[in-house]
């Protein structure tokens, strides 16, 4: 069966499953490599001082499906690109919009394109594991998950997972399909901690090992 739908057209803009609730957040959204991005948000300033979330949706979503000699439990930097193990006959591979094209041809029929069927947040700050700690019981200590630890798991009671990308800076990945309600729960969980919404703009300030 092809799942060429979840592609994004080449001629059509996608938009991430959370652009609505973006908006409503004081979104400035922009087009970039094909997708609307929420690029800043109103009152974003100082978000990252205690806990901040950007959509990512725009990532692109590669699952390969062979054999790949990838250690479990961790995030593999190659190709620009963050290779993500879920079994030994599985990864997910995360990438920039630009990349996902020539990525999915190098790896042929091996690869399917998820981009469109998975939401991304990055959740960034000192207080991002108490956060997460709200609505996730996956283990986030350092011990358990450090830089470039993987961790599939439930996540907000959907199935998902989380990479995370430095030390304060994790990204979480789940179904499109529960965009707004995820967008929801992570926004309470900030909220009552002081934060909220940031564009990706802002996001670059953190930084990340791949």
């Amino acid at each position: 069966m092809s799942l060429e739908f979840l592609s994004p057209a080449p001629s059509a803009v996608a938009r991430s499953p959370m652009e609505r609730e973006a908006l409503a957040a004081g979104a400035t959204i922009e087009q970039r490599d094909g997708w609307n991005v929420a690029v800043s948000f109103e009152g974003e300033q100082g978000r990252l001082g205690t806990v901040a979330f950007a959509d990512r949706s725009q990532l692109g979503k590669l699952e390969l499906i062979r054999e790949h000699g990838l250690e479990l439990g961790f995030a593999h930097p190659r190709e620009e690109a963050w290779w993500c193990p879920t079994s030994k006959e599985r990864a997910l591979i995360l990438c920039e919009p630009a990349r996902t094209a020539e990525l999915r041809a190098q790896l042929g029929g091996d690869a399917v394109d998820l981009t469109s069927a998975m939401g991304a947040l990055t959740i960034a700050g000192p207080l991002a594991p108490e956060t997460f700690a709200r609505f996730t019981a996956i283990d986030l200590r350092p011990q358990v998950t450090p830089v470039h630890g993987f961790r599939p798991g439930s996540v907000a009671r959907t199935p998902g997972a989380i990479l995370r990308e430095a030390e304060d800076r994790w990204l979480m990945l789940f179904g499109a399909a529960l965009g707004s309600y995820v967008w929801t729960v992570v926004a309470d969980a900030a909220a009552s901690l002081g934060g909220g919404p940031i564009g990706v703009d802002a996001l670059a300030e953190v930084a990340v090992g791949a």
